[in-house]
């Protein structure tokens, strides 16, 4: 995998973005998240060794705008570049999470067109998951997952799941977290298995619920009690 992030910074837009990692870990290095900004790895994906080969290599999966998201409002001109680039190295894969799905048809009316984008819509709670999930389940793209995480209460995705490749379930790391309830993610398991999607426990949170128990667990070992679950249901298909 390889990380591309064409800009830098985010606005708060969901119940999800609470507790955000990139806000709290900016605010620490005394820089405004809110302020938008152009990286130094803007054109990653067309960059060209000396030989004129492309530095990524193909069949790589490109991990795009991890600490921001690609459906950001106000940064147009960018975007169509990027999209360009994507256009251009159709031999490579890119995926992007958004909190913003609504905005995909706006702002890449065209998104049909690209048979190498993987979009993740991420929701956290019964609203999100109502509103953001109708409008994903009628986009017609080639590669569509869903991540509910932060999820900060029970959902149910079950209508939502037709042409959606992988599920991926997550708690919150904070010290002030919403818990998460295990049999939640059970739940959410179980649609998937009806419905044969892949489905990913990512991390447990903070504050864990287990048999109606409360678990006050540390950030570094959030991914690994997720993976002694053992629940994954069948493989990530974007894994490389």
């Amino acid at each position: 995998m390889s990380m591309w992030s064409p800009w830098r910074g985010c606005h708060k837009c969901s119940e999800g973005c609470k507790f955000c990692y990139i806000h709290k870990g900016d605010f620490k290095r005394k820089i405004d998240t809110n302020n938008i900004v152009k990286t130094d790895k803007f054109y990653l994906p067309i960059e060209k060794k000396k030989n004129g080969e492309y530095k990524i290599k193909s069949n790589t999966l490109v991990y795009l705008c991890f600490s921001t998201d690609f459906l950001l409002e106000g940064v147009e001109a960018w975007r169509n570049e990027c999209l360009d680039m994507i256009k251009e190295r159709s031999d490579l894969k890119f995926l992007f999470l958004t909190k913003r799905i609504q905005n995909l048809e706006t702002y890449i009316p065209n998104y049909y067109e690209y048979d190498n984008l993987i979009v993740g819509c991420t929701v956290e709670n019964r609203k999100n998951v109502d509103y953001k999930l109708e409008i994903f389940n009628k986009l017609k793209l080639k590669h569509k997952m869903i991540i509910l995480q932060p999820l900060i209460e029970e959902v149910d995705i079950s209508k939502y799941l037709k042409d959606i490749e992988l599920v991926i379930v997550g708690g919150e790391s904070d010290i002030n977290a919403r818990p998460l309830n295990y049999d939640w993610v059970l739940k959410i398991r179980e649609q998937c298995i009806k419905n044969n999607v892949s489905f990913e426990f990512r991390q447990c949170g903070t504050k864990f619920i287990k048999d109606n128990k409360l678990y006050i667990l540390d950030k570094k070992d959030l991914c690994n009690y997720a993976r002694k679950a053992n629940i994954n249901y069948k493989e990530d298909l974007w894994k490389n």
